[in-house]
């Protein structure tokens, strides 16, 4: 018999890591179908989209409180979609503040609940612990702490790896990406990551673009690529980049290769942290949100860092320049410092060498699938 699987994804990393995952099910038992929330990725892997995420991938508490009137109608409906369908499993990815309020319901209708990336627990939101215990039949985790930390609380948690290890890799050697974007071997090539979503983008990429005039100037000569996220309309980025006296270029979809042929990343918090880290790019975290987002972020977080990769480190291994001390001063000196010190560059790769080795072995898409279907 057929088996149906709730799916639900609800920013874009969690759609990437979804429609891997779906795609590893479907290998090891072909007849499975899947419904649910999630974007384009999820939809090329077959999973049948009843709402789409284009407009959910929300972030800081005045951006999700314009939206909660789209947020309730979204959850509402797939609620419906859900009684209609009846599923033998559901597989909630991420999205914690949708996805552990859908997990009552589903505990509720008594569907197993797979839980797929962890809310981070370790940061904020310690509470939501409770949820889990209570209506999550299983949590699959990317890093070895998670598991130890779930254990704890005598949690049902399974460390998987990270799936990234899979994934974030080099299509193109270095002096091939260089010649694709018309770069000049021997001169200093720093990437930009703005981030993925609209007002990331918006808010940080020209602050990055005053940074690297600054950094220019010091270096006596830089060049500059910006990592354009595929989901999200190039005009947006050329019209930031448009009147900059400065040597850059916009690559289209193409993040791992530009940051494999940089000397070093400005990268907004967030998935990409991680993948420079895979990558093993030395590079600077940099975030800014809305002044309540960040009173609340100060007031609720109990760890010392933002950054995935420094959290995972136990150290600040990439500087973290946040809030109020993300200008593009602080930026440009930050980066020329590491920059023109070839042992801090050396000791940052080492560093993102064993962040690297703690993600555990490939595989960990798979691992995850093997780890789900006993439930089905």
């Amino acid at each position: 018999m057929t088996k149906k699987i709730l799916i639900v994804a609800g920013e874009p990393s969690g759609d990437l890591h979804a429609s891997n995952l779906v795609n590893n099910l479907k290998s090891l038992k072909p007849d499975l179908k899947f419904f649910g929330m999630g974007g384009s990725l999820m939809k090329k892997s077959g999973v049948d989209i009843a709402f789409d995420i284009s407009h959910l991938a929300l972030v800081g508490a005045l951006e999700v409180y314009k939206k909660l009137f789209t947020v309730g109608r979204v959850y509402k409906g797939l609620l419906d979609r859900i009684d209609a369908e009846k599923p033998d499993l559901a597989i909630l990815v991420d999205y914690p503040g949708f996805n552990l309020r859908l997990a009552r319901e589903l505990k509720a209708r008594s569907i197993p609940v797979i839980y797929y990336v962890s809310p981070q627990v370790w940061a904020w939101g310690r509470d939501r612990v409770n949820i889990i215990k209570k209506c999550v039949t299983k949590i699959l985790v990317f890093f070895k702490f998670e598991e130890e930390l779930y254990k704890t609380y005598d949690i049902n948690a399974e460390f998987v790896g990270h799936p990234s290890i899979d994934t974030v890799k080099t299509t193109l050697s270095k002096d091939e990406t260089l010649k694709i974007y018309d770069l000049v071997k021997g001169k200093p090539v720093i990437a930009l990551l703005p981030g993925s979503r609209t007002m990331e983008v918006k808010n940080f990429l020209p602050v990055m673009l005053e940074s690297a005039v600054i950094i220019n100037d010091k270096l006596g000569g830089a060049q500059f690529v910006i990592a354009k996220y595929g989901g999200l309309p190039r005009d947006m980025y050329e019209d930031a980049v448009n009147g900059m006296a400065l040597d850059v270029r916009i690559a289209e979809s193409d993040a791992y290769n530009v940051i494999g042929a940089s000397d070093f990343a400005i990268v907004a918090s967030g998935t990409a942290t991680l993948e420079t880290a895979i990558v093993g790019t030395p590079l600077a975290i940099v975030y800014k949100a809305s002044l309540i987002t960040y009173i609340l972020y100060k007031f609720v977080a109990t760890i010392r860092f933002l950054g995935i990769v420094n959290i995972i480190a136990g150290k600040e291994v990439a500087p973290e320049l946040l809030q109020y001390k993300m200008t593009p001063t602080n930026i440009a000196n930050t980066v020329v410092s590491i920059m023109n010190d070839k042992s801090k560059l050396a000791s940052m790769r080492e560093e993102l060498s064993r962040v690297k080795s703690s993600l555990g072995a490939p595989g960990g898409s798979m691992r995850a699938a093997r780890a789900i279907l006993p439930y089905l």
